[in-house]
C-alpha cells in the first residue's frame, strides 16, 4: 500500500489498514484519520505519536499493556501478532537457550511487577545478549522515567511498522 492509497481510504478502512501498527490499539489510527491527508510517512507517524502522547495516562498504560512480553507466554503459544512475531524472531528470541529463556522469564516477571506493563523494546538491531543487557539496565530505572521510555520504544516500533507497510 502507498501513502496516496492510504489517504484515500474511508475512515473505517484507514483504521483497519493501520489499527495493528500500535499493538491492539486501533484508537491511535482512529484519531489520526481525522488529520488526513498526510504528505509523508513522517507526518503520519508524528500525528499518531502525538495522539499517544496527548492521550490520558490510562489510555497510554493500556497501549503499553497491549504489548506482549519478549519471549513470553504469548510467544510460546504462538499468539503474537504477525508484526511482533517477525520482530522477536529477527532478534533471535525464537531460538533462546533454556538459560536465556529462564532469564527472560524472570526479567519479565520483575519488570511487570515493578512497572505494571511489559518491557517494550524496539528489538531491531539487537541480539539476545543485547536485549538482556537493556532489560537489566532499564529494570533499575524510576517508574516515571521507564514509562516515558516505553512510550518512546513504542514510537520506534511503530515507525518500523509503518515503513514496512508503506514502503517509504
Amino acid at each position: 500500500m502507498t501513502l496516496w492509497e492510504l489517504n484515500r481510504l474511508s475512515a473505517s478502512a484507514f483504521v483497519t489498514a493501520l489499527g495493528h501498527v500500535f499493538e491492539h490499539s486501533p484508537w491511535v489510527a482512529e484519531r489520526a484519520t481525522k488529520k488526513r491527508p498526510f504528505k509523508s510517512v513522517d507526518e503520519l507517524h508524528e500525528t499518531m505519536i502525538t495522539a499517544v502522547w496527548s492521550a490520558p495516562q490510562p489510555s497510554q498504560m493500556a497501549l503499553l499493556r497491549a504489548h506482549p512480553e519478549l519471549a513470553g507466554k504469548a510467544a510460546m503459544r504462538g499468539e503474537l501478532t504477525t508484526e511482533s512475531t517477525l520482530e522477536q524472531s529477527s532478534a533471535g528470541l525464537a531460538h533462546c537457550t533454556p538459560e536465556e529463556l529462564a532469564r527472560l522469564t524472570a526479567l519479565n516477571a520483575a519488570y511487570n511487577k515493578k512497572f505494571g506493563f511489559p518491557f517494550i523494546l524496539a528489538v531491531k538491531g539487537y541480539d539476545r545478549a543485547g536485549i538482556l543487557r537493556e532489560f537489566e539496565r532499564r529494570l533499575e530505572r524510576d517508574s516515571s522515567v521507564e514509562f516515558e521510555e516505553a512510550l518512546k520504544q513504542v514510537a520506534r516500533i511503530t515507525r518500523f511498522r509503518l515503513d514496512a507497510l508503506l514502503g517509504d
